[in-house]
C-alpha cells in the first residue's frame, strides 16, 4: 500500500519539488557566503589603507574615546540643561525681572526692596571709569573676551582651590552670576551649575556685553539689604554711584564675594582689607598703575554711620518670589513698581534671627552643627518670619523655601492621621511596642528597647519607630504598599509637594521635605484639617496707591483637606508630645496649649521640631549643609528649645486663639478672655507694645478725613498704619517704628 502510494505521479512530482526547493536553498546559501566573503574581503582592503600603528594609532584609539566620550557627555548635559531651556521659553522673560518692589511689614513700616529701581537706575556709561575696572578686575577680567563662561579663568581657579584644599577663588564668570541671579537659586547641586552654564551661554547670545553688566550691577546682593551697586552707593556712603571715590568704589568691589563678611557698617576693617586688595587686583590687572591707586590706599573710604539693623532677606526673597508668581499669573495687570503690605513681624523675625544665631554661636561647636532654619506662620497661612540660614550674606540659598531635608519622626503625625482616617483607630486604641520588620527591614527605637503595650496617643508622646511601621502596615490591611500609599496621598491632601520616595523607611520620615510645606502641613492639625497655603503679599497697590490685590479678598479659600474629627483627635495626641512626650522643651507656660512632634534622621543629619499654638506656630531645623552628622543632637533639644524662645517672644500682646476642636484648660480659657496677653517669663525679652486693631481702624479714620479735607492722594508706600508711623520714631532695638497697628 505504502509502495504504490509513494510510486505515483503525484508524489514523485511533490519530491521532485521539493528537491528543486532544497537545491535553490542551497545554491542560494552559497551564493550568499561566497559574496559575503568577498565583500568582506573588499572592505578589508578599503579599511587597510587607513591601518595606522604605532603613535599614530595610539592618537586615533584616544580621539576616538574622546569622540564617543564627548558625545555621551553632551547627550546627558543636554538632558539636564532642559530646564534650563524652559526657563527662558517666556518671550518678556526679562521684563518679568524687572519688577521694583517696596515691601512693608505688617505695621505698616518699610522693611526692604527687591528689583531694579526704575526711577534711579544708573546707565552704565554714567558710572565712574575706575568703579567698573574695579568690579571686572575683582570679578571677572576676561568678561570682554569670554563667550559666557571663563574656561580660562575657570581653570585657574580649579588649580588655585586644588593647592590650597579649600575654595580660595571663584571661576564664575559675571554672565554666570547674572544667570544665577535671574533665573536659579543658589542651591548647591551640580544640576544647578549646569543651568547656569547653559543660561550664561543663552544670554551672550542674546545680550551685549554692555546689556549683561548693566544687569549684573542693578540686581547684585550687597549687603545691609542693599540689591545693585546705586543702592549699595547710597547705603554705604549717601550718595549716588555716579559721584563714589576710587576708595569707595573699591569698597563697593570688594563687596561682591562676601557681602555680608565685607560690609563696612558690620565690619569696617575687614572691607578696608578688601578694599586694599581690590585696588591691587586694578595694578595687577593692569587697569591701573601704582601710582594712581597710592591715594585711596593711604585715605581709604569711610561709610555712613549707621545702626547694625538687617534687613529681613531670607522673608523678603520669599515675598519677591510671591508676587513675580502672581505678575506672571497677571493678577497685577501691566504695573510694574509695586508696595507691597505683607504679614511679616519684624519683631518676631528679629528675635528668631538672634536665638538662631545665639544657639549655634554658644552650642554648635558642641552639637557640630553649623546651619539652621524656622518658619513662623498662622494658621491660616500668613508667614510672619522666615530664618533661611545663619548668615544671608555668605549663603543667599534659603533653606527654609527651597531646600528639602529628611523630616524624621516629625513626619509621624501624616502616618497616624492616615491611620485615624480608616477608623480601625482611636488615640485610645492599644497598639504594642515590639519587634517590627517589612521584609529586610528592620526597625529600632531610639531608646533601643521596647515598651511593651500603649495607648496610640501614648506611642506617638514616645515617638515610637516600630508603631509607626506597624501602622503602615495596619492602614493597608496587611499591606504596607498600599498603606504607605495612602499617607503620601494625605501628605499631598496637606500640601506636601515633594517627591516622596515609597520605601518602608517612609512611616519614619526618611523621605525629604521642605521646611516651609512641612509648617503649612501642620497648620491643618490646628485650624480643623483645612489645607494651608503659605503667603507673604496681605495688600499690594501700584505707584498711584491704588489697591492691586488683596489676600482676603483674591486668594482662594482653604479647602478642608481631611476630616474635621479626627485633625481634633490628632491634636489631642500631639498635645501629650509636648506635654509628656519629647517636645517638652516646646512648653509655653500656662494658658497656651501647644501641639508638637520632635524629628531625628538616622546618624543624626537632622533635628527638627514643628509645633503650633492656636494662634501661630512654625518648623524649626537644625542640621549642615553637607550632611555631616551631627553631635547626638535630637529634636527635643537645641530645635525644640528655639522653637520656645521664639514663640514665647512672639505670643506675646497678640490675642490667643484655641486649638480648633480642643477643649482648653480653664487657664487658657482664662488668658483668651483676658485678650491673650501672655505673662513675661523671668529673663525673656519684652516685646514691644503696638495699637489695637481699634485704634489702628481709629487713625484710619482721621487719616481720611485729613486726606478729604487736603484734598491729597495716596501714597503707593501708605499702608493701614502709615498715620500711626508718619510721625513717630523708628525703634532701633527693634527695627519697627514703636507705633502701628497689628492684624488681626
Amino acid at each position: 500500500m505504502f509502495e504504490r502510494f509513494s510510486s505515483s505521479p503525484i508524489v514523485k512530482r511533490i519530491k521532485r519539488i521539493l528537491l528543486r526547493i532544497d537545491a535553490l536553498i542551497d545554491s542560494s546559501m552559497f551564493d550568499s557566503g561566497r559574496r559575503s566573503r568577498e565583500l568582506y574581503e573588499d572592505f578589508s582592503a578599503f579599511m587597510e589603507r587607513f591601518h595606522v600603528s604605532g603613535f599614530s594609532r595610539v592618537a586615533v584609539e584616544l580621539s576616538c574615546e574622546a569622540l564617543t566620550l564627548g558625545l555621551a557627555g553632551g547627550v546627558v548635559l543636554l538632558a539636564l540643561a532642559g530646564s534650563a531651556f524652559q526657563m527662558t521659553n517666556e518671550n518678556d522673560w526679562l521684563k518679568q525681572t524687572d519688577l521694583a518692589v517696596t515691601f512693608l511689614d505688617r505695621y505698616g513700616a518699610e522693611v526692604g526692596q527687591r528689583g531694579i529701581k526704575h526711577d534711579d537706575s544708573v546707565p552704565l556709561e554714567q558710572y565712574p571709569d575706575y568703579l567698573i575696572k574695579a568690579v571686572l578686575a575683582t570679578e571677572d577680567r576676561r568678561f570682554y573676551e569670554h563667550f559666557g563662561i571663563d574656561v580660562i579663568g575657570t581653570a585657574r581657579a580649579l588649580t588655585v582651590n586644588a593647592r590650597s584644599s579649600g575654595v580660595v577663588q571663584g571661576g564664575s564668570s559675571i554672565t554666570q552670576q547674572l544667570a544665577k541671579n535671574l533665573f536659579l537659586s543658589n542651591e548647591r547641586t551640580i544640576t544647578r551649575k549646569i543651568n547656569e552654564a547653559f543660561l550664561a551661554l543663552w544670554l551672550e547670545h542674546h545680550l551685549t556685553k554692555r546689556e549683561i553688566l548693566q544687569l549684573y550691577l542693578d540686581r547684585v546682593y550687597m549687603g545691609g539689604g542693599a540689591f545693585g551697586i546705586q543702592a549699595a552707593a547710597e547705603f554705604y556712603f549717601g550718595k549716588s554711584v555716579k559721584d563714589v571715590t576710587l576708595a569707595e568704589a573699591a569698597m563697593l568691589a570688594g563687596l561682591f564675594k562676601a557681602p555680608t563678611k565685607y560690609a563696612p557698617h558690620n565690619n569696617l576693617p575687614a572691607a578696608r582689607s578688601r578694599a586694599n586688595d581690590v585696588l591691587n587686583n586694578l595694578v595687577d590687572a593692569g587697569f591701573m598703575t601704582p601710582s594712581q591707586i597710592i591715594a585711596a590706599q593711604r585715605s581709604p573710604a569711610t561709610p555712613i554711620d549707621r545702626k547694625r539693623e538687617t534687613a529681613p532677606d531670607w522673608y523678603l526673597d520669599y515675598a519677591f518670589g510671591e508676587i513675580r508668581k502672581l505678575a506672571a499669573a497677571g493678577k497685577l495687570g501691566d504695573n510694574r513698581v509695586l508696595a507691597v503690605r505683607t504679614a511679616l513681624d519684624s519683631n518676631v523675625q528679629k528675635r528668631a534671627e538672634e536665638v538662631i544665631e545665639k544657639n549655634l554661636r554658644e552650642q554648635g561647636r558642641s552639637y557640630r552643627v553649623k546651619q539652621a532654619a524656622m518658619v513662623v506662620m498662622e494658621p491660616d497661612g500668613a508667614v510672619r518670619a522666615i530664618v533661611g540660614g545663619r548668615d544671608y550674606g555668605a549663603s543667599q540659598f534659603n533653606r527654609a523655601t527651597d531646600g528639602s531635608r529628611q523630616p524624621g519622626s516629625s513626619f509621624k503625625p501624616y502616618v497616624y492621621l492616615t491611620a485615624l482616617m480608616t477608623g480601625k483607630y482611636k488615640p485610645t486604641t492599644i497598639v504594642t511596642d515590639r519587634p517590627t520588620c517589612i521584609g529586610n527591614y528592620c526597625v529600632h527605637n531610639y531608646s533601643g528597647g521596647y515598651a511593651g503595650s500603649m495607648p496610640l496617643a501614648m506611642a506617638l508622646a514616645k515617638s515610637l519607630n516600630t508603631v509607626a511601621i506597624q501602622l503602615s502596615q495596619a492602614i493597608g490591611n496587611g499591606d504596607s504598599r498600599v498603606g504607605r500609599a495612602k499617607i503620601i496621598d494625605t501628605c499631598r491632601r496637606l500640601g506636601i509637594t515633594t517627591p516622596l520616595e515609597d520605601t518602608p523607611s517612609l512611616p519614619v520620615g526618611q523621605s525629604d521635605v521642605i521646611l516651609l510645606e512641612h509648617s503649612a502641613a501642620y497648620a491643618a492639625f490646628v485650624n480643623g484639617g483645612k489645607k494651608t497655603t503659605p503667603y507673604a503679599a496681605v495688600e499690594i497697590r501700584n505707584r498711584q496707591g491704588e489697591l492691586l490685590y488683596r489676600h482676603d479678598r483674591d486668594a482662594p479659600p482653604q479647602p478642608q483637606a481631611v476630616p474635621y474629627e479626627k485633625v481634633v483627635e490628632l491634636a489631642g495626641m500631639m498635645k501629650k508630645v509636648v506635654e509628656e512626650g519629647t517636645g517638652k522643651r516646646a512648653q509655653l507656660g500656662e494658658g497656651i496649649d501647644v501641639i508638637g512632634k520632635t524629628g531625628t534622621t538616622n546618624g543624626y543629619k537632622d533635628a527638627w521640631f514643628c509645633g503650633y499654638s492656636g494662634t501661630m506656630g512654625g518648623c524649626v531645623w537644625y542640621g549642615n549643609d553637607d550632611n555631616d552628622p551631627m553631635n547626638n543632637m535630637t529634636g527635643g533639644t537645641l530645635p525644640a528649645g528655639t522653637w520656645h524662645d521664639v514663640m514665647a517672644y512672639a505670643h506675646q500682646g497678640v490675642p490667643l486663639k484655641p486649638i480648633v476642636g480642643l477643649k482648653p484648660d480653664p487657664k487658657a480659657a482664662d488668658a483668651v478672655a483676658a485678650n491673650g496677653v501672655k505673662p513675661l517669663e523671668l529673663g525673656a525679652p519684652q516685646r514691644p507694645a503696638t495699637l489695637s486693631k481699634g485704634a489702628v481702624q481709629a487713625l484710619e479714620s482721621i487719616q481720611l478725613k485729613i486726606r478729604t479735607i487736603g484734598g491729597g492722594k495716596q501714597s503707593a508706600l501708605e499702608g493701614p498704619a502709615a498715620l500711626a508711623s508718619q510721625d513717630e520714631p523708628r525703634n532701633s532695638s527693634h527695627g519697627f517704628r514703636a507705633v502701628g497697628g497689628v492684624i488681626q
